[in-house]
């Protein structure tokens, strides 16, 4: 049987952009946004006016949301995993860096909905499941859940505000760094935090403000 030729460095670098394009488009799709729509609910219009997986579950109730957070979490998971387990993307490794936060990025600000996304979580999720093998979305997961049992028993088991989950989402993504390191997780994947933390704070920018500004009054 005839070897397959393997592709020159160039080709498989040009390959990789084609990629990272790719994966921007599929992180750009909004699902959520468009299910909300399919249901005659305009989710830019509820809430607090985010076009993702949480805003139609609030809007539509927990199946419709249920299946905006599954589609979210796919269009960051089904692209990664399969550029990673091609093999190319393994040759370039800090390739990974644009590759990781392209979905990340393609969600936060969508070319469908005029570069205005959604706060892009589900998807955060679907990327790391997708290059740690689940390892460190479980992580990050186990860490917002005790950041949310916490701030449930400081404010006397009230309610969290949508203020308070996105400090918890930024900070919860802020503390990954330590198990990241702890466990010796090479710089590419690094990277990927730091660029994931900028995109989180950013969609979040005006949940911290309003946070910060209530505190210190």
């Amino acid at each position: 049987m005839e070897r397959q030729a393997r592709p020159s460095e160039g080709q498989a670098r040009s390959m990789i952009v084609l990629w990272i394009v790719c994966a921007f488009l599929s992180g750009s799709f909004m699902f959520s946004y468009w299910l909300g729509l399919a249901g005659r609910k305009n989710l830019k219009a509820i809430g607090d006016g985010n076009p993702g997986a949480m805003n139609l579950w609030k809007a539509q109730g927990y199946k419709a949301g249920f299946l905006g957070v599954i589609l979210d979490f796919a269009k960051g998971y089904v692209p990664l995993v399969w550029i990673v387990h091609s093999g190319y993307a393994a040759g370039y490794g800090y390739f990974l860096i644009p590759l990781a936060l392209a979905p990340i990025a393609g969600h936060a600000f969508s070319p469908f909905l005029k570069g205005k996304g959604g706060k892009a979580i589900a998807v955060t999720f679907g990327v790391w499941s997708a290059i740690s093998s689940f390892e460190v979305s479980l992580v990050y997961a186990a860490i917002l859940a005790a950041m949310k049992v916490g701030g449930y028993w400081m404010n006397r088991q009230k309610s969290t505000t949508v203020e308070s989950d996105g400090m918890q989402v930024v900070c919860g993504m802020f503390l990954l760094a330590i198990y990241l390191v702890l466990a010796k997780f090479p710089t590419a994947i690094l990277l990927v935090w730091l660029g994931n933390l900028i995109i989180l704070v950013y969609t979040h920018r005006m949940e911290l403000v309003s946070w910060l500004k209530k505190y210190a009054d």
